[in-house]
């Protein structure tokens, strides 16, 4: 008689409503030098709440099965991650701005680099060599790859405006085949060839029926602790950029920490999936997680700039287009054979090593 999963672990709702009343707290209530002593309990605040998030991912993706358990969550954080930039985007100061351009790049470089990196070598260390369907992982590396370069690297070589800037008619273009090369690609994933998708090792794995009640939860608990993750990083952005200014580095590394923050969920369902031998759902977490950041990103970006009248800085410099291209080759590599070891991952971690030490030292 199968058992089933019909209470939420309390631990899982109240950290991130602990958080947003932490949250709540220091905008209200605290002064700035007594908020920057309560650093240590909103990290713990953070960390817990990224375990809720991906509780709650989990819950709704042993519900509503595969590969929808992955575009859920990979939607959320994107929808959360494109709020953030927009709210940037809105209070920077009339001219250039290149915080869609950083965030996405960094996005890219995290995912396909750190998080691929990670679940290849933990895998590959327990199992030594794992599977994924290679049909998936084309399909996700070729949509990829063309808007990464689309709106990456081609702004640099336009003539219509100077580089590293898009055209308004170029830009609308850009945003245009995004949201419509992600569509595709969502029809491909969950309708057209939804069992290229599919983690074969979900049919011998053995879970307790997730009830109504418990997915239900999942569902509202969901966003609340996404959204208590994003807060907490931007309270938490303030003293990280404090730290990184004394240390005399660039600015940029506060970009790249805010951006592991947001991935982190992510990241931690990724790496337990690839530790319970399931890469394939690794790959549509993470592979997923960098398509809705881009494809969902630059058409919003676009939109918001074209209407403020900014100049939308897409381009990147010379140094990061070779980490970008880089890192398509070899998630193509690693990843088309449908066989993976703990080298590639190893290789994975090494560029991802390399993206954070450019990040610090331009």
């Amino acid at each position: 008689m199968s058992r089933t999963q019909g209470a939420t672990p309390l631990w899982t709702v109240l950290a991130p409503l602990a958080a947003l009343a932490f949250i709540a707290l220091e905008m209200l209530v605290l002064s700035e030098a007594l908020a920057s002593l309560l650093m240590i309990p909103a990290a713990a605040l953070l960390f817990a709440s990224v375990f809720a998030a991906v509780h709650h991912a989990e819950t709704i993706a042993h519900r509503v099965g595969q590969p929808f358990g992955s575009i859920i969550l990979a939607l959320a954080v994107t929808v959360i991650e494109v709020s953030l930039i927009v709210s940037l985007l809105l209070s920077a100061p009339e001219g250039e701005s290149t915080v869609a351009r950083d965030t996405v790049f960094s996005a890219i470089m995290i995912v396909l680099n750190g998080i691929v990196g990670l679940c290849l070598l933990i895998g590959g260390v327990k199992y030594h060599r794992q599977t994924v369907q290679v049909h998936s992982a084309t399909a996700a590396l070729g949509v990829l790859g063309t808007l990464a370069v689309l709106a990456l690297v081609l702004p640099n070589y336009t003539k219509a405006v100077p580089g590293p800037l898009y055209a308004p008619a170029q830009l609308v273009f850009v945003a245009v085949v995004s949201l419509a090369l992600y569509g595709f690609f969502l029809h491909a994933q969950t309708v057209r060839h939804r069992d290229d998708f599919h983690d074969k090792a979900d049919d011998s794995a053995s879970h307790d029926p997730v009830s109504r009640r418990a997915f239900l939860a999942g569902i509202a608990l969901l966003p609340v602790a996404l959204l208590s993750v994003v807060l907490l990083a931007e309270t938490l952005a303030v003293p990280v950029e404090h730290a990184i200014d004394a240390a005399g580095l660039p600015v940029a590394l506060v970009g790249v920490a805010i951006a592991l923050v947001v991935l982190m969920p992510e990241g931690v369902a990724s790496i337990r999936a690839a530790r319970a031998n399931r890469l394939q759902t690794s790959i549509n977490l993470a592979l997923g997680s960098a398509l809705a950041s881009l494809c969902l990103t630059i058409p919003t970006v676009a939109l918001i700039s074209l209407a403020l009248g900014q100049d939308l800085v897409l381009g990147l410099e010379a140094e990061h287009i070779v980490l970008l291209l880089l890192s398509l080759f070899m998630a193509t590599v690693s990843l088309a054979t449908g066989r993976t070891t703990s080298l590639q991952g190893g290789i994975h971690l090494v560029i991802f090593g390399a993206f954070l030490t450019l990040s610090a030292v331009p």
